[in-house]
């Protein structure tokens, strides 16, 4: 039997149930649906890590975890609230764990499809937040997504896990879809191979 794709999501507030963690299960699912194992690290998750620091690893459980999902993934999700214009500083500390990968065979994302999710109260916030997600994605040798799914979230959109818009909830399962996509012809034929670290 095949190995399963596991695909890591990324991504929630410090609040329970926020139309950010609810627009990334959407996508989960989506992704499970095609076949992944899907592994989340929600708000509460991303709320239980220390500050990022070198040597950090070692008094954060939750912190290992996290590095080694993101280690063992064939793709990720990663969602943020616009804040201010930008990407949430809870869901940046998390990123800024890879880090622990830069001396690893397959330094940071090299090579992973990685979907990016934004959902804010205002259009402006959604493109400018998902524009810096991605220049982060790059910097880590990752693959954006063609669709990266930029969600105007107005009250009452998310309710249940589930999405009111369903132009919005076709776009949240298409990131899903995506990051599973390109993880399986990755998977299957890998064109570009890791040289491990390179000097920046």
């Amino acid at each position: 039997m095949p190995e399963k794709l596991s695909i890591v999501g990324i991504g929630g507030t410090t609040s329970p149930g926020s139309s950010t963690e609810q627009a990334l299960q959407i996508a989960l699912r989506a992704a499970a649906a095609e076949g992944a194992e899907v592994t989340w690290f929600d708000g509460a998750a991303l709320c239980a890590l220390p500050h990022y620091a070198p040597g950090v690893l070692d008094r954060s459980e939750e912190g290992r975890r996290l590095v080694e999902a993101v280690r063992e993934a064939h793709g990720l999700v990663i969602a943020s609230p616009g804040y201010h214009g930008s990407i949430s500083g809870l869901v940046k500390n998390a990123i800024d764990y890879v880090e622990e990968t830069s001396k690893d065979a397959r330094v940071y994302l090299d090579g992973l499809p990685v979907g990016l999710i934004v959902t804010a109260y205002g259009w402006q916030a959604t493109g400018s937040t998902l524009a810096t997600m991605r220049s982060i994605v790059h910097a880590l040798r990752g693959w954006p997504t063609p669709l990266g799914a930029a969600i105007r979230a107005v009250s009452g959109m998310f309710r249940d896990g589930q999405c009111t818009d369903a132009g919005a909830s076709s776009q949240l399962e298409l990131v899903g879809k995506q990051v599973v996509e390109f993880a399986r012809l990755r998977k299957a034929a890998p064109s570009i191979l890791s040289t491990g670290p390179v000097e920046e």
